[in-house]
């Protein structure tokens, strides 16, 4: 395989006011240098959508540093070798990394993971055997804890977290309410087995979720935030789980919304239901659970107990389109750009 002598890519231009647009995005091409000892020049393949992506464009604090403007937007990658100055990897080998959204990317042989093409779709890696896919996994099996007959919700439910949350749940004798915005996701919930699947984009969300889930709610897996917490919150059984992995409801908010302050309402639930909520980053679960997980979700993948949707947009341009509509709820399952 020829080396390459140009390297297209995307940077942060500006931090987005809101939305993200086209301003705050700028594509370029620099030179491809070799590898140095120990480093591999990768290929893109495939680039992973994520919607914590916007806010590492922020400057604001949070769990990971912000990315600085004129930085190469971050992402999780699926690359191929193309040339390696490691000897644990050789060009053509297929491996996870972290190229961001460029075509091609140097980076650390160490922090790299060989894939087996023949063994899953290498796409996978990026979904429901990847960051997503233990994200839903150790966010439900390590905080939510379901057991055999409890109520489990989750919005985003036919996104790459929420839909593997709620099949989780169903394999462990929980029922499953999914929650989505738009008829077409109302049915994906359905194929997938959820018990009940509710579009947020419907009127009387409160009054469809309480007839959904009778007796109460005892794990509430929090993608969302924003309108749809609000309808859960009330149907909270006593002692419920609510593990928060994102709110994306609030991602592209630039001012507190309207309306009264109700952190007395949500506080006064946790001490009166003995609620407990619980932020976390996959990351402090690798050590303990990874390996559990690629186990089992490989098993439940092949054996058809978990689904999975992936939304493929085509070239390295088409990422920053894609971004937003990501961030509009517009994608159907994982949002991945196929790069090369």
């Amino acid at each position: 395989m020829s080396t390459p002598t140009l390297n297209h890519r995307i940077r942060l231009a500006a931090r987005p006011h809101g939305e993200p647009g086209r301003d705050d995005f700028q594509h370029d091409a620099v030179e491809i240098r070799s590898p140095g000892p120990g480093d591999v020049l990768l290929r893109t393949r495939y680039l992973s959508l994520d919607p914590y992506v916007r806010g590492r464009m922020s400057d604001a604090p949070s769990y990971a540093a912000p990315m600085e403007v004129g930085d190469v937007i971050v992402g999780g990658t699926v690359s191929e070798i193309v040339e390696s100055s490691d000897d644990g990897f050789a060009p053509g080998d297929v491996v996870l990394s972290y190229g961001g959204w460029q075509e091609y990317s140097i980076e650390p042989a160490a922090g790299l993971r060989r894939l087996d093409p023949g063994s899953a779709p290498v796409t996978t890696a990026l979904g429901v055997l990847g960051m997503p896919g233990f994200t839903a996994y150790a966010g439900l099996l390590g905080i939510g804890r379901p057991q055999p007959g409890e109520t489990v919700a989750v919005a985003a439910a036919t996104g790459p977290v929420g839909s593997a949350v709620g099949q989780i749940a169903r394999i462990h004798g929980a029922r499953a309410i999914g929650i989505a915005g738009g008829e077409q996701k109302v049915a994906r919930m359905r194929e997938l087995g959820f018990d009940e699947a509710l579009d947020h984009r419907a009127p009387a969300l409160p009054d469809r979720l309480a007839q959904a889930a009778p007796d109460g709610i005892d794990v509430y897996f929090e993608n969302v935030g924003g309108a749809v917490w609000d309808a859960v919150l009330p149907q909270l059984n006593e002692f419920a789980r609510v593990p928060v992995c994102g709110l994306a409801a609030n991602y592209n908010a630039t001012e507190l919304p309207e309306g009264p302050d109700r952190s007395g309402q949500l506080m006064g639930a946790v001490l009166t239901k003995s609620l407990t909520l619980r932020g976390f980053i996959q990351r402090e679960f690798v050590e303990p659970m990874f390996e559990d997980f690629l186990r089992d979700m490989t098993d439940w993948v092949a054996d058809g107990r978990v689904q999975y949707t992936e939304d493929i947009s085509e070239g390295l341009d088409d990422a920053p389109d894609a971004f937003v509509r990501l961030l509009r709820g517009e994608n159907f399952g994982k949002a991945i750009v196929q790069v090369s």
